[in-house]
């Protein structure tokens, strides 16, 4: 599958116009129905609305179809060749997933430079199957992150596509009791929890960028993301962040863990006002909850949309197509719309709390020449998760991975993690006195459990390991010469992303 995470990373294609910065504020009032209006004469300010006597229409002629639309996309995405073995251990960066998608060439609203794209090779994914401790879990999903807007192109669209034949005019509600919003509703917590959002642009020094989202963390004006919306203008560029009320603020990255796709980033001069979204436990969310996402999608500033959590403990991995930012998490699992640009907004409760962080679609996708769009199949880090790397970040501004210090394969599913003849570069595929060394793993051996959870994968083994703090004490179960067996490990630790 592909992920398209969502923040918008631009590329070198040629930019269109930005869609405005300012985005339309949705009308509050609710639609009058004509069997509840007041008669006119009720109202002595009212104008005079009475009709004329009203003759005969003549016979209606059948309206003209409107032209279909087409899909631009394939029935089913592409893929890269598989990547070499790679480590997953303390030597180096994790290997890319295998799977990762390559970059789309499009204009978008957050500048030109690459875009998150769809993968190639032409490949029927399977079906995913239910996840549960002790389970089957389906393979692993190759998510795109979501990253770009798409600029002036569609702002035109958006603006010229409500040119039809008259208009229809909505009479204002007489009670302003109709006006407000009980806080259960969608559009109460929407209402509260808008003006703690931002929409983030970052440009690097070499032009490129792009548009993504982030939510207020703390009242020090620590913003939580995705890594990838901020990576373009983290060593070199420029960061803004964009409130509801259409303020902007210059902010700098405070640190990002490329491994988990999360970074801080901090407003230099915060207003006083600043209001933290509350923080929920995504331990506790269950399949069939309401979700509430609200992002930038496709340079779309402060959209607001609906769904329920479709999964739990999907695993995900994800990456830019060249190496650089590869990710993987055990996820949450949304049909609320996220598209390019939703990336590193916030997933929330019906009842207003930070569930998650969005950060990937799974998408039909086409062979790199625009963004896909949402198919129903979003994917949020969960908070819990992420709030660790967050205060990791804020302290040290480095991330801390847990690891068992072998290297796995990073293939196709192959019934489990197999951990490699080698490691990456020659070195030992385990490590020597590290956890699977003393737990007694050996090259060779297909881990199959991680406590109660089934691992079909190498990606699948990082994503739970990555749940967890080093020093938690896990069991393995694995197979060798086709015997099962079980270790106790405690998880190690690596210090940043390289």
């Amino acid at each position: 599958m592909s992920t398209e995470n969502e923040g918008n990373e631009g590329t070198g294609a040629e930019a269109a116009s930005s869609v405005p910065s300012a985005p339309p504020v949705p009308a509050d009032a609710p639609q009058a129905h004509p069997q509840d209006a007041p008669p006119a004469a009720s109202h002595p300010d009212a104008p005079d609305t009475r009709q004329q006597p009203v003759r005969p229409a003549p016979e209606q002629q059948p309206a003209p179809h409107a032209p279909e639309q087409t899909a631009a996309f394939p029935a089913t995405p592409q893929y890269a060749p598989p990547p070499p073995p790679q480590s997953a251990a303390d030597a180096g960066w994790p290997p890319p997933p295998p799977a990762v998608p390559a970059y789309a060439q499009g204009a978008h609203g957050g500048g030109g430079g690459p875009v998150w794209g769809p993968p190639g090779g032409t490949h029927t994914p399977e079906s995913p199957r239910k996840r549960g401790a002790g389970a089957l879990v389906a393979a692993v999903v190759v998510a795109a992150l979501v990253a770009g807007g798409i600029g002036g192109a569609l702002g035109y669209w958006a603006a010229d596509s409500n040119d039809g034949s008259g208009s229809t005019t909505v009479s204002a509600s007489a009670n302003p009791q109709d006006l407000k919003r009980d806080p259960g509703t969608v559009a109460g917590v929407a209402a509260k929890a808008l003006p703690s959002v931002v929409t983030i642009e970052a440009q690097g020094g070499d032009g490129e960028g792009g548009t993504g989202t982030g939510f207020v963390y703390d009242k020090e004006g620590h913003i939580l993301t995705n890594n990838h919306v901020v990576a373009s203008a983290a060593d070199s560029g420029q960061l803004t962040a964009t409130f509801s009320n259409g303020k902007k603020y210059d902010a700098e990255v405070v640190g990002r863990a490329q491994g988990y796709d999360v970074a801080v980033i901090k407003l230099k001069n915060p207003p006083q006002s600043l209001a933290p979204l509350p923080l929920g436990n995504s331990d506790k969310v269950a399949v069939g909850d309401s979700t509430i996402a609200i992002g930038a999608p496709f340079g779309l500033s402060n959209t607001v949309t609906t769904g329920i959590i479709s999964a739990k403990n999907r695993p995900v991995a994800s990456g830019d197509g060249n190496g650089g930012s590869n990710s993987y998490m055990s996820a949450l699992q949304t049909d609320a719309s996220i598209n390019p640009g939703n990336s590193g907004g916030p997933l929330l409760s019906s009842g207003g709390a930070v569930i998650g962080i969005n950060s990937a679609i799974q998408s039909t996708g086409s062979s790199g020449q625009s963004q896909a769009g949402s198919i129903g199949l979003g994917f949020a880090i969960p908070i819990n998760q992420a709030t660790t790397v967050a205060q990791q970040l804020i302290k040290t501004g480095q991330p801390v991975y847990p690891v068992i210090g072998a290297t796995v394969t990073m293939g196709e599913e192959s019934g489990g993690a197999v951990i490699s003849d080698r490691g990456t570069g020659g070195t030992d595929a385990v490590t020597k006195g590290g956890p699977a060394a003393k737990a007694g793993l050996r090259a060779g051996d297909v881990i199959t459990k991680f406590n109660d959870t089934v691992i079909d994968s190498g990606p699948t083994l990082i994503g739970e390991i990555w749940t967890h703090k080093p020093g938690d004490r896990v069991t393995l179960t694995y197979e060798r010469d086709g015997k099962t067996a079980t270790a106790e490990v405690t998880l190690g630790e690596r210090k940043g992303d390289s």
